[in-house]
């Protein structure tokens, strides 16, 4: 390999291990303050559910007559067979929404385009201590590996907390499509109530799924700089003669 190659490697793991050890020690204090004074605001702080509620903009129309011959004259029944009657089937006659489209719900994508930073952020620094961790363990060797085994159980903590900070950025997209959905259903079926009330169930859920995921990243925060502040100086030099247990 070059030498030149694993010069620029060897900064690259310097520098990472530099930014790791400044998150630990600083970021993450600063980002459990910030989630909090953020939880504490009246977009999260006991919020009424009706401040979600929003009108899907789709009207009951009445109903129209839909005949069962065709009316150009051409009548496909047979000549001994009278026709039925006409009857009343309600539903929209139009292709397209009376009123235009419908908007996504407002005061929600106010609320998404907040927490969808903070947990792109908490997935960055989820990785960046994952690889921080994965610099520090040693080669494999017989005998006191007591404290590879707290980086190998701090490690997989991490990997935890990056993965369930994916599924809430995953959770949002499902929303939007579950919504658009039932949203099509009351475009479908505008007379039965169910599905309009099914689009506030929907809205309120999600909400109150915002603020939950807000509390469990700055939850994700308090536990990942409880477990490495507790433990650093295993998780730095896992070789070393102490042999202090795991938090």
């Amino acid at each position: 390999m070059p030498k030149d190659t694993v010069i620029k490697v060897q900064e690259y793991k310097d520098t990472l291990i530099q930014k790791a050890e400044l998150l630990i020690t600083k970021c993450f204090p600063e980002k459990i303050v910030q989630l909090n004074e953020l939880l504490a605001t009246p977009m999260f702080n006991e919020r009424d559910f009706e401040e979600v509620h929003q009108d899907v903009n789709i009207p009951v129309l009445p109903p129209v007559l839909a005949k069962n011959h065709d009316d150009s004259g051409n009548d496909d029944h047979p000549p001994n067979k009278r026709a039925r009657n006409d009857v009343i089937v309600a539903g929209s006659p139009m292709l397209a929404l009376p009123n235009g489209s419908v908007s996504c719900n407002k005061p929600l994508c106010e609320m998404i385009k907040v927490v969808k930073p903070i947990i792109r952020t908490l997935v960055e620094h989820s990785n960046l201590l994952k690889m921080w961790i994965s610099f520090m363990i040693p080669k494999i060797e017989d005998g006191n590996n007591f404290g590879v085994s707290i980086q190998e159980d701090t490690l997989a903590e991490i990997q935890t907390v990056e993965s369930e900070a994916a599924a809430f950025y995953d959770q949002i997209s499902r929303y939007f499509l579950s919504r658009a959905k039932v949203v099509s259903k009351v475009a479908k079926y505008p007379h039965i109530e169910d599905y309009r009330r099914a689009v506030v169930e929907l809205d309120e859920k999600e909400y109150l799924s915002l603020w939950l995921v807000v509390c469990e990243v700055r939850n994700r925060y308090s536990s990942l700089h409880d477990i490495v502040i507790k433990n650093l100086e295993k998780l730095k030099k896992p070789r070393s003669s102490n042999t202090e247990s795991l938090y």
